[in-house]
């Protein structure tokens, strides 16, 4: 096959002048008035051409009886008969008209940045979040369990492991940006995946404020004129500021930060355990303390504390498309065993250094009190700068991660667009991160700056996130078991998995259940802007309702804009990219759209090899039935030929102008040749 692209037309005959559903972005071809344009490039030629026929056949316009119920849809603000267009079904290939387009560039099919981090880059962005969770984790869950700390850190580690696993079949079998709404957007509803970004954000702002106390709280070590309540706020101003600057995490830095942190935490681990053989009648006092709470109680409640601790780990999951394939298990692995050694060994230290009412009174800054005792005052400086560093770098963790999970959702509809609003100055969207910097001081004003009742609700979205994720993950085996995957977590991992953290929320709403009240309120503040932003089509009907109802001058005021506006809302192409003729599979595709998408507009796209290949007129003809079956969505069918690949969805993306997160297709089977993760965000929706 020659190196050009064509692009095909239905015949005047099939088209008539007033369809209404013209596209604007194809300029009228000469002979051809229902649609299409001059040949134009897909993307800047350049690379590897792949060759391919574009051919698409359109809703047309028909004749109808006099006597025919009208079913009026509107289409830019004017009532149109539904009845008076349908699907044409196959068009004879003879029919069809063809025009010579460039092929697409490789080099411009995903970011520049994608597959850049190696495992120690990516290791370390993760390793931050995650590792400076130890520097309070320790001291909230001693006050709980006491001398049995670390027993229950090293449960946690256990359940970390199980979660590797879950982690990594996910990763692996779905490789987008996005954790826990990614997974549950491929495998369950659109309204499902939205509620597991909702906790996403509550977690990143939990982790912000969180992490800005802390941080103040070790500075505070340094200079003790430090106000931690008001240089907590001030912190987060500061990385609002630095957002907005469009200043991101650099792996260079994140790095560096790292490795001074682990090799602090280590040093700070051989100077404590030499201290504790020269005094070990403190551990050995600690030992016999009384409990708390009866020791099942308190291995309990330890465990519920001492989750806190792996708050980050999913963090990994949230930049994979910038890792370098088969480096996403190994930042698991990495990040699981460093939380599995130290985290215990650490609580062991401190109980050998420190008596357990200093513990409980120094719970905020137990590992600089515990430098300080075992090390004298410059390593106790030490380590608060270092625990003042990685704190910082997590509160900037948050706000990287929040902005890219905003952007995306804002982008899949799920909140508002004015989100994506771009500022003239550093071309960054400002509003996503000042909105972040609200949420977070709202937040940590109404709870006083009590960093137990933050870590509550720090914790209580976190393991949320997680539960979602173990579920999102069962889904994946059911309903997408044929994804090639190279890591796979067993059933009864899952479902261990899930009942830990749910154990462990369970725990945590016991033992603090005002706490869960903040916790609501905040996730209903999120989630009813997501919920408004799905109903807003039923919303603005009820509006236009009302409207209607009331005096003359107030419909011609309001009525046309209503209707404009739901028109612009449901006016965005969605594509589905079809096997075979399947009727069931094409009918859940288009109930899918139906029920997830706003929108009246469907393109089906078949990807095939020769225009003999009698599939191109059964799935016409099935999209005629299924067209008359759905009313209410306007569907066409586009013939592509070539091999299904990523570049194809590419050149199909930029010549239909529908972004590749509005491009659907089934699930692939084990022999698929392609990672799902090259074609840019295309959603799986059906079996």
């Amino acid at each position: 096959m020659s190196g050009n692209v064509e692009y095909g037309l239905v015949s005047d005959d099939y088209v008539v002048s007033d369809d209404f559903r013209r596209d604007p972005s194809y300029p009228v071809r000469a002979g051809a008035p229902g649609g299409g344009g001059e040949g134009a490039p897909l993307l800047a030629p350049g690379g590897q051409a792949f060759a391919t026929t574009f051919t698409q056949i359109e809703h047309v316009s028909i004749q109808t009886p006099a006597t025919a119920q009208p079913s009026l849809i509107h289409i830019d603000g004017k009532a149109i008969d539904a009845h008076r267009y349908e699907f044409p079904g196959w068009v004879p290939p003879n029919e069809l008209k063809f025009e010579t387009l460039e092929p697409v560039d490789r080099n411009t099919l995903h970011h520049p940045t994608r597959g850049t981090l190696n495992e120690l880059y990516s290791t370390a962005i993760c390793g931050n979040d995650l590792t400076s969770s130890v520097l309070y984790v320790i001291g909230v869950t001693t006050t709980m369990s006491g001398q049995l700390a670390p027993l229950c850190l090293l449960i946690v580690g256990f359940v970390l492991y199980l979660f590797k696993s879950v982690y990594g079949e996910a990763g692996t079998a779905i490789p987008l940006n996005g954790g826990a709404y990614n997974l549950l957007l491929n495998t369950t509803s659109k309204s499902v995946a939205s509620l597991a970004a909702c906790l996403t954000i509550l977690s990143y702002v939990a982790t912000a404020v969180v992490s800005a106390t802390e941080c103040m709280t070790y500075a505070s070590n340094l200079c003790p004129w430090i106000d931690v309540y008001w240089w907590t706020l001030g912190l987060l101003g500061v990385f609002c500021v630095l957002s907005v600057m469009g200043i991101s995490e650099s792996a260079v830095v994140a790095l560096g930060i790292f490795l001074v942190h682990m090799a602090s935490m280590v040093f700070l681990i051989m100077v404590g355990g030499v201290y504790m053989l020269q005094n070990s009648e403190i551990f050995a006092n600690n030992l016999r303390e009384p409990l708390k709470y009866d020791w099942p109680l308190a291995i309990l409640f330890g465990f519920c504390t001492a989750m806190l601790g792996v708050t980050g780990f999913e963090t990994s999951a949230n930049y994979i498309e910038e890792q370098q394939k088969g480096v996403f298990p190994k930042t698991l692995f990495n990040s699981w065993i460093v939380v599995f050694v130290m985290n215990p060994i650490l609580s062991i230290v401190c109980l050998g250094v420190l008596d357990l009412g200093t513990l409980e009174a120094h719970h905020r800054d137990v590992l600089a009190k515990t430098a300080y005792d075992a090390g004298g005052k410059y390593f106790g400086l030490w380590i608060s700068a270092d625990a003042a560093l990685v704190l910082a770098g997590s509160v900037l963790t948050a706000y990287v991660g929040v902005v890219g999970l905003v952007r995306r959702l804002a982008l899949d509809r799920c909140l508002p667009q004015v989100l994506l609003a771009e500022n003239r100055w550093r071309r960054t969207n400002h509003l996503i991160p000042i909105s972040f910097f609200v949420l977070c001081a709202s937040l940590f004003i109404i709870l006083g700056g009590r960093v137990r009742s933050l870590a509550s609700v720090y914790t209580m979205s976190f393991l949320c996130v997680m539960a979602l994720f173990s579920v999102g993950n069962m889904m994946l085996k059911y309903k997408r078991g044929r994804i090639r995957r190279p890591v796979r977590a067993t059933w009864p991992s899952c479902f261990a998995a899930l009942a830990a953290v749910l154990i462990a929320l369970i725990g945590n709403i016991m033992l603090a259940p005002g706490h869960l009240i903040y916790f609501l309120l905040y996730f209903g503040i999120v989630a009813g802007i997501t919920i408004l932003m799905f109903e807003r089509i039923r919303i603005l009907k009820y509006f236009l309702y009302l409207v209607s109802q009331g005096p003359v001058h107030l419909q011609d005021r309001f009525a046309g804009v209503t209707q404009l506006a739901m028109d612009k809302i449901k006016s965005q192409k969605i594509v589905f990219f079809a096997k075979n003729d399947n009727l069931e599979v094409l009918n859940k595709a288009v109930s899918y759209v139906q029920s997830n998408e706003l929108t009246k507009w469907l393109k089906v796209v078949y990807v095939y090899d020769d225009l003999s290949d009698p599939m191109i007129k059964a799935i016409a003809e099935n999209l005629r039935v299924i067209d008359r079956c759905f009313p209410k969505v306007v569907i066409d069918f586009v013939l592509v030929q070539g091999t299904f690949s990523p570049e194809v969805v590419a050149q199909v993306s930029a010549r239909l102008g529908v972004p590749r997160n509005f491009m659907f297709i089934a699930c692939p089977g084990d022999r698929f040749p392609h990672d799902i993760g090259d074609f840019g965000g295309v959603r799986m929706i059906t079996h």
